[in-house]
């Protein structure tokens, strides 16, 4: 059986709330969500969309310890009464926040964070107990719910910090207290709440302002930006700031990298010291990547070594670059699922990832969603997309949704195999196009709905496809 993560005694002391009845129960868990909940957690009745507390019975019967609630009335078993439940969640972080031993790394930035997130844990996990945020858990209540998780003997944390509004990574970041800070990078996304990229830079800056005292700063050195981060870093309680790029005089700086279907190789000067690495991912934006995690982990006590191995070792998840063999007639097609999200900078990376593909015998196939959220420039950042398809060699290109027009009306038409504002009907044309052989990259921001078409490529669910 588990450790219990939680006793009724700890959790009414961290919320100040009230045990109903007096039983000192102990969870080994928190959920928020009674689909994914396991025996033992400690369900969070959040008030949100829906009212959690309507799901407080079906907990119960899915054997919550007990629930987290704002009213003792809304089912059985044990409850622990709040005044509110999201503030209740937010004081479980707090709590577990100050109880608990482990390096705290926060991460954000316009494109790679989940997956410098999830790289940097397994480095972590390659040297020690490391907890980390699951899958995007990085809103106003993905962080507090990951913190309420953190085991208290645990030597690493990393938490994932996003934001679609101004102030929203400061509040992150001042209820994690990370030790270390990360930026990504700084790209267009969501400029249509923010207005202009300097907004985005001091928005994903806010992270900093939750620096523990003596914490460190980390951020790409040749940003567009990296001026106004490095000034934002200098206003809060970072005592030392790491730069990584490929700008001469980056602590970590890319010294080489080479990518291809089956990953990259590089070299990386950390901290004047020349390390090789390897990842198992392809795309060229690997080398971003590769640097913010070594300056990161160096930041958190990993030595360059160990962040090498570890490296080596990781893979791109569903959604985020990941490559699928698949089935089809006598022989096979290649799936590369891209399509968590998008905005311009990550459309480029991952196009380069399809250029990388060599087609056995066949075509390099572009299926993309519409960027969202790009404010009045959108026009034209779509229209930009055709360089970035240029340089990938791609024979045919499918397009969804409204904002994809721009770049529809300038590609050829023996280029652009079907346009449709929805991307549920780009099934058809695209079930009868696919051959063995293909290579088919599928991209675009999560509501143009083009992560459904990734999804039943995977999952053969397209129906009759020709046989090539």
């Amino acid at each position: 059986m588990a450790d219990p993560l939680w006793t009724a005694r700890d959790a009414a002391a961290a919320t100040a709330g009230q045990l109903v009845p007096e039983i000192n129960w102990t969870a080994t868990g928190v959920s928020i969500d009674t689909r994914t909940l396991k025996p033992g957690d400690l369900f969070v009745a959040l008030q949100d969309q829906r009212d959690g507390h309507d799901f407080v019975p079906d907990a119960m019967a899915r054997g919550a310890a007990a629930a987290l609630v704002a009213r003792a009335d809304c089912g059985p078993g044990n409850k622990l009464v709040v005044g509110e439940t999201l503030e209740g969640l937010r004081a479980l972080a707090r709590y577990s926040r100050d109880r608990c031993r482990a390096i705290r790394v926060a991460v954000t930035g316009s494109v790679g964070k989940t997956t410098v997130k999830q790289a940097l844990a397994s480095v972590f996990r390659s040297v020690g107990s490391a907890h980390a945020s699951q899958k995007s858990y990085n809103n106003h209540w993905g962080v507090p719910l990951t913190l309420s998780l953190t085991p208290a003997d645990c030597d690493r944390a990393v938490y994932e910090m996003g934001m679609n509004h101004a102030g929203e990574i400061r509040e992150l970041s001042t209820l994690a207290r990370p030790h270390v800070a990360l930026i990504t990078k700084i790209a267009p996304a969501h400029l249509e709440n923010l207005g202009s990229m300097e907004a985005i830079a001091d928005a994903k800056s806010e992270i900093f302002e939750g620096l523990h005292a003596d914490g460190v700063a980390v951020f790409p050195a040749d940003d567009d930006f990296s001026a106004r981060l490095r000034q934002h870093a200098s206003h809060s309680a970072a005592a030392f700031m790491l730069e990584f790029g490929r700008a001469e005089g980056a602590a970590i700086r890319i010294e080489d990298f080479e990518t291809g279907f089956d990953g990259g190789r590089g070299r990386m000067s950390v901290l004047g010291k020349a390390v090789d690495f390897r990842v198992p991912a392809p795309g060229a934006h690997w080398a971003w990547n590769a640097a913010a995690i070594f300056a990161t982990a160096i930041a958190a006590g990993v030595d360059a070594e160990a962040t090498a191995d570890a490296l080596a070792g990781i893979s791109a998840g569903d959604g985020r670059g990941a490559t699928h063999r698949i089935a089809l007639g006598s022989g096979h097609f290649t799936l590369i699922d891209d399509s968590y999200n998008a905005n311009p900078a990550s459309m480029a990376s991952g196009l380069s990832i399809l250029g990388a593909t060599q087609p056995a015998k066949g075509r390099r196939i572009a299926v993309l969603g519409e960027m969202l959220e790009l404010g009045p420039d959108s026009p034209d950042m779509h229209r930009a997309l055709r360089e970035p398809l240029d340089s990938a060699s791609t024979d045919a290109v499918f397009l969804a949704g409204e904002g994809m027009r721009p770049l529809a009306d300038i590609l050829p038409s023996d280029r652009l195999i079907s346009f449709e504002p929805k991307a549920d009907d780009l099934k058809p044309a695209l079930a009868s196009y696919i051959a063995p052989g293909d290579v088919v990259f599928v991209k675009g921001s999560n509501a143009s709905g083009v992560h459904r078409i990734a999804r039943m490529l995977a999952e053969d669910e397209l129906g009759a496809r020709g046989q090539g």
